[in-house]
């Protein structure tokens, strides 16, 4: 219960930060303000039944005609106020939603958390072990799912806890007469004894409710595990469609969405099973509870403490106390939602501010004279074994250096360590304070067309597009400058082959000009001739870039080459460059 508040309340303040979740606090105030208006004319209905039944009882006609229109105004001001009111809702709901959304955002993505979580330890060693699975499902969902729930629940509660006051207040008035226990053999009387009926039968109901309706949170965290499962795995498919249907793999794709499914089937006749028992009491308890008042209200009737009229009003007051006290009856399916989504979401927020404080064995300097250089460096598993020494080196500006090495033996991972991601391991870097690109084995696009392709990681805007033009014609990709590849929603490199997508990401060298340029196998999916056409154009191009290139054959068309071979059991040498000290 204690976490599930602290979870709820770190929530919370993420939803207020900022100057658009503040202003939703004004919102938030309006809108109980105006709950308590329509408590008023609550209390003033439960009134108007005395009234409207008492002149009923009197055979007072013109009374009854104007208590009618009466009726009408009550419930023309109560309209009003619920229609101001969930307008208001529904827009404190996007901007609070707006605001976490935006907070969960920037933990995510500061200091690359999403990085560190995905290459952790445990995710290494065991996807199923991942603190948080599906982020994705988290920031999207998760967050409008909190902010939904979260000012439903809030908003009712406040409403009912204030009504509940002027309930009890009226109740405690109309039915000031006791209850004698003479007819079960006591000689005691119970004052104002709807009161305490109310309070009684509710405490019962809400006991038997938790009891059982307790497993629902985990059945619902479950669920929503298994359906973002789900999704992911469709989603899976439509990004490497030509990879399945060139492999003719649609058997093995929807095998792997039948056993998802299945799991989600399986979890669901759980939750569903769960609900059924839970339903098997709030079903009768909601069917029941505006009728029982009337129940417990008759015994003062008949003695003769109250009329008819007063009867009614009575009833309807007791009504209103069980029902504003039977609110974690009523809501305890939608608490159960909304405490599993807030355990999700916190849970995530947490793991991804844990991973952005990743600490590094790796000792990063700024490098005094331009040098990008190693010592003593090397790198581990997240599980702590050397898969890795690598010798001491120093590469100045201008150069053109290769790193080669048997498959698998870390390569791409000196290429991480380098662009200041692995964090695991021991030694020293030293880099240069220079503008610097990194282009990972596999290219990366981001949604959008061709020139947003070749502008990543910045927006195309902040280039003219006619020199984005000219990178792509040499590169070897003029063809494409006046062609869209799909629409501005989907990436662009789905139209092209795996040869075109690495000449596409080399284009940005052109664009972006860097000073250091670090290429995981750049060119593997290209022919010698193309790659030493197109590595000439680089050179010529870029004459004083640093390019640090990994690659299983001799890059050509560079110029003249360095060659750095790592190898596993090699211990790390003396540094080569004598001048290289932290700045």
């Amino acid at each position: 219960m204690l976490r599930a508040l602290s979870q709820f309340w770190r929530l919370l303040k993420l939803c207020i930060s900022g100057p658009r979740g503040k202003m939703g606090i004004a919102f938030f105030v309006a809108i109980v303000v105006l709950d308590f208006v329509g408590i008023a004319t609550s209390i003033r209905l439960v009134q108007w039944n005395g009234d409207f039944y008492g002149a009923l009882e009197a055979m007072n006609g013109s009374e009854a005609i104007r208590q009618v229109g009466v009726f009408f105004l009550i419930v023309a001001a109560n309209v009003c106020i619920h229609l101001i009111g969930l307008y208001l809702r529904k827009m404190l709901q996007m901007r609070w939603r707006r605001t976490l959304t935006q907070g969960a955002l920037d933990i995510w993505l500061n200091n690359r958390a999403y990085w560190h979580l995905a290459n952790s330890a445990d995710s290494m060693s065991n996807p199923q072990s991942q603190p948080v699975d599906n982020p994705d499902q988290r920031i999207a969902d998760d967050c409008k799912f909190f902010i939904e729930k979260v000012l439903s629940e809030a908003l009712d509660l406040i409403g009912r806890v204030a009504g509940l006051f002027s309930y009890i207040v009226l109740l405690w008035s109309l039915a000031s007469f006791p209850l004698s226990l003479a007819f079960i053999g006591l000689p005691w009387e119970v004052p104002n004894y709807m009161v305490w009926a109310a309070f009684l039968y509710v405490a019962l109901c809400s006991l038997l409710v938790h009891f059982l309706g307790y497993p629902l949170k985990g059945l619902l965290v479950e669920q929503q595990r298994r359906e973002a499962n789900f999704r992911f795995a469709l989603a899976r498919l439509r990004l490497n469609y030509d990879e399945v249907a060139m492999s003719a793999g649609e058997r093995a794709e929807r095998g792997v969405f039948n056993n998802r499914f299945d799991a989600i089937i399986a979890n669901w006749r759980r939750l569903i099973n769960r609900d059924l028992i839970l339903s098997c009491f709030t079903f009768p308890y909601s069917s029941t509870v505006l009728r029982v008042p009337l129940f417990v209200a008759l015994p003062g009737y008949l003695a003769g403490h109250v009329a008819f009229g007063g009867l009614m009003s009575l009833s309807m007051a007791f009504s209103n106390v069980v029902t504003s006290l039977s609110w974690f009856v009523f809501s305890y399916r939608d608490l159960s939602d909304l405490v599993a989504a807030s355990s999700r979401l916190d849970d995530f927020l947490e793991a991804a501010k844990a991973a952005g404080r990743t600490g590094r064995r790796i000792a990063r300097h700024d490098s005094s004279d331009g040098v990008l250089g190693l010592k003593g460096l090397a790198l581990e598993t997240p599980q702590g074994t050397v898969m890795l020494n690598i010798p001491d080196f120093a590469i100045t500006r201008g150069e053109a250096v290769w790193l080669s090495g048997a498959s698998g033996l870390g390569k791409t991972t000196l290429i991480k360590t380098l662009a200041g991601l692995w964090p695991h391991g021991s030694g020293e870097v030293f880099t240069p304070s220079a503008s610097m690109i990194v282009l990972p084995q596999r290219p990366y696009f981001p949604i959008g067309g061709i020139h947003a392709a070749l502008a990543y990681p910045r927006g195309k805007q902040d280039f003219a597009a006619e020199d984005l033009d000219i990178a792509l014609a040499k590169v070897g990709l003029g063809e494409l400058a006046d062609v869209e590849f799909g629409r501005s929603d989907t990436m662009a490199a789905h139209g092209l082959s795996g040869g075109e997508q690495q000449r596409l990401a080399l284009g940005r060298l052109l664009v972006h000009r860097p000073q250091w340029a670090l290429l995981d196998e750049p060119t593997s999916g290209l022919d010698i001739a193309a790659e030493t056409e197109l590595l000439c154009v680089l050179r010529r191009e870029l004459p004083d870039t640093t390019f640090i290139i990994v690659a299983h054959r001799p890059p050509q068309g560079l110029g003249s080459l360095r060659h750095i071979t790592l190898d596993p059991g090699a211990s790390p040498a003396s540094l080569l460059h004598p001048d290289l000290q932290p700045a």
